[in-house]
């Protein structure tokens, strides 16, 4: 994808603070973090979000969750960690490449939903 900031940032078009890669996996420190461990971790492959996982590229989301805890670790996050993904405009995704956040470092509160 030509117009994708992720797809730019793994092929190293835009330079990222990389914390872990791999063949198929590229993860790097969040532009603006929520917390002190907070590190995107994306597929190389362009994947635009969740509804697009398959049967052909599903090997690629188990290697990213295989290495999630390592990420984790290198981070900070050694007490414990959270992994956020957002699907579609409604949960807040912006880039259309599948991310997970990798977020800890502290203790996170328990409420994630705005109160209504």
């Amino acid at each position: 994808m030509n117009d994708c900031i992720f797809c730019k940032i793994v092929a190293g078009d835009i330079p990222s603070m990389k914390v872990y890669e791999d063949e198929y996996v590229y993860a790097f420190k969040d532009i603006n973090p929520e917390a002190p461990c907070h590190i995107l971790v994306v597929p190389k492959e362009h994947i635009a979000s969740m509804d697009d996982i398959t049967p052909e590229n599903s090997g690629v989301i188990s290697r990213i969750f295989e290495v999630i805890p390592i990420i984790a670790r290198m981070g900070g996050a050694g007490n414990g960690y959270r992994v956020i993904s957002n699907c579609g405009p409604d949960a807040g995704q912006s880039v259309f490449h599948l991310h997970f956040h990798v977020i800890g470092g502290c203790e996170l509160p328990l409420h994630v939903f705005p109160e209504k």
